[in-house]
């Protein structure tokens, strides 16, 4: 339990700090590309995105790079890198998933061996003794309760981070396509 608390604890940080939004999509990033209206514009677009090491930026260098195929073909190849970006930012969160499911379950396993010691001590000592009785109850709920603090903080870690990697993407997206359409409806091309 103690292991499972550690491992949670360790990936909610990590998560919190890869999806801040300037981490990821950066506003200047987003700027730029907004600004970016023409040919003339495009290498001080790639300067900036080169020195970032967001998503969004490795979008709109894809993006760019496919600039002289037609449109559906460059967003097809947009799409692709699109898709390795969300992995990215979704990494970590399958084992927030899981420790969710497996919490409470490792709860009832240790509420089953409190169990087994409680009725162990009681064969023992017989029913007459409450400090056997107290302590095997103490050591049930102990267990149930171990199990449901690790399970609570990873399922709302797990759900406000997959939300926010929603969040992260729809604004990629949007800063992605609106300058696809400048970039085309610029150069006169479909």
């Amino acid at each position: 339990m103690v292991a499972t608390s550690v491992v949670v604890l360790t990936f909610i940080i990590e998560r919190g700090l890869a999806l801040r939004w300037n981490k990821v999509a950066p506003p200047d990033i987003a700027t730029a590309a907004d600004a970016c209206r023409s040919v003339a514009d495009r290498p001080t677009l790639h300067r900036i995105c080169e020195k970032s090491h967001s998503s969004l930026a490795r979008l709109l260098l894809a993006a760019e790079e496919h600039l002289d195929l037609p449109k559906e073909e460059n967003e097809n190849a947009l799409q692709t890198s699109a898709r390795r970006e969300i992995v990215r930012l979704e990494r970590g969160l399958v084992v927030l998933e899981i420790v969710v499911g497996i919490a409470p379950l490792m709860g009832l396993v240790g509420t089953i061996y409190g169990m087994m010691a409680l009725f162990g001590g009681l064969g023992q000592a017989g029913m007459g003794d409450n400090a056997v009785l107290a302590h095997g109850i103490s050591l049930i709920l102990r267990f149930t309760m171990m199990g449901l603090l690790i399970a609570i903080p990873s399922l709302i870690a797990w759900s406000y981070y997959t939300k926010k990697v929603e969040m992260l993407a729809v604004e990629m997206e949007t800063v992605c396509s609106e300058f696809l359409r400048r970039q085309y409806h610029e150069s006169g091309k479909k």
